[in-house]
């Protein structure tokens, strides 16, 4: 039995649902990365490092080619580099609402005390 669809988007979020995974993808959004270059950028022993490109690369996020001794990733896609778009674009709604709600509410207290 095939599975849904609902439960196989929940699979793919709960895979991106590590901020390592997530600031690798950033990343790549500019283009393909040597590991070294991803290492000097996140704050990550290699083996953990290494482990979560694992992850990626079995979900067929990532690909990745050996050159020498160099290993090279990239997005396997740009619908990837839309989605992190989405997502900057969808906190940054989000946190505009609190900021508003918090004036709000900022602007209770000032009256309250004021009476």
């Amino acid at each position: 039995m095939p599975v849904p669809l609902w439960q196989a988007k929940a699979e793919f979020f709960r895979m991106l649902g590590h901020p390592v995974r997530i600031r690798v993808l950033e990343l790549l959004q500019d283009g393909p990365r040597p590991v070294r270059d991803l290492l000097a950028e996140i704050d990550i022993e290699p083996s953990s490092l290494s482990q979560q490109l694992a992850v990626l690369r079995r979900s067929g996020i990532v690909t990745s080619t050996r050159t020498g001794s160099t290993v090279i990733y990239e997005l396997a896609g740009g619908d990837v580099a839309e989605l992190m778009r989405a997502a900057r674009r969808i906190l940054t709604e989000m946190l505009s609402g609190q900021n508003e709600l918090l004036e709000e509410l900022r602007g209770a207290e000032t009256e309250a005390g004021a009476r």
